[in-house]
């Protein structure tokens, strides 16, 4: 695992930086595809572990979170208002033709959430964001003391930051105001769903322009 923040850890992914998931202390934060299964065990096999975040409802976050939860007996929690899709596994579509025929491709296994997160609850010592948009039930994490966020996919840096493409968002223009709110955090460190940490809080600004 590569270190990146006081107990911060990035699970290393294939190819790297292209689907992230993270170890804030003993909580593992988003947990890939189906096909990151194996992959993410061999990370976390013999670590003390005591739950799984779920930054938002959608199969490249939640898509090994059964199978991970089963194994560490470990309860998933979510952003409430994305608690539903993961419990029954039907993510909320974008507006469109494509997202609604991508909807009926398999979806991850199913999982009951435990947790409902809000905004302002507290996980391994970040506070809960709700940041709509990109899902109806999207979160971020925040560490206020030293300026660490883990935004999902609220921001894209998989060549510089961007937004999230268009047709996978559920509402592009909350998804904006949940930009700009994080941007305005002016965070010392990005940790981001998709692409590298970033260090550098005025890029995030620039992609709002």
């Amino acid at each position: 695992m590569r270190p990146l923040a006081p107990g911060v850890h990035q699970l290393p992914g294939r190819p790297p930086h292209l689907v992230n998931a993270y170890l804030v202390e003993d909580v593992l934060v988003d947990a890939g595809t189906p096909a990151a299964r194996r992959r993410l065990t061999r990370q976390l096999d013999g670590r003390a572990l005591s739950a799984h975040v779920v930054t938002h409802a959608h199969p490249d976050h939640y898509g090994s979170s059964h199978a991970v939860c089963d194994r560490y007996d470990l309860p998933l929690w979510a952003g409430a208002a994305d608690a539903e899709a993961i419990r029954t596994s039907t993510p909320v579509p974008a507006p469109g033709r494509i997202p609604k025929l991508l909807s009926r491709l398999k979806t991850p296994d199913p999982h009951p959430v435990a947790r409902g997160l809000r905004e302002g609850d507290e996980v391994a010592g970040f506070t809960v964001l709700d940041v709509p948009g990109h899902s109806p039930g999207h979160i971020a994490l925040w560490r206020d003391h030293d300026g660490v966020l883990i935004c999902g996919d609220v921001f894209f840096n998989v060549l510089w930051p961007t937004g999230p493409p268009g047709f996978l968002t559920w509402d592009q223009e909350q998804n904006l105001e949940s930009m700009r709110r994080l941007a305005g955090l002016r965070p010392k460190l990005v940790l981001f769903g998709h692409g590298r940490p970033l260090r550098d809080p005025a890029r995030l600004l620039r992609a709002l322009r």
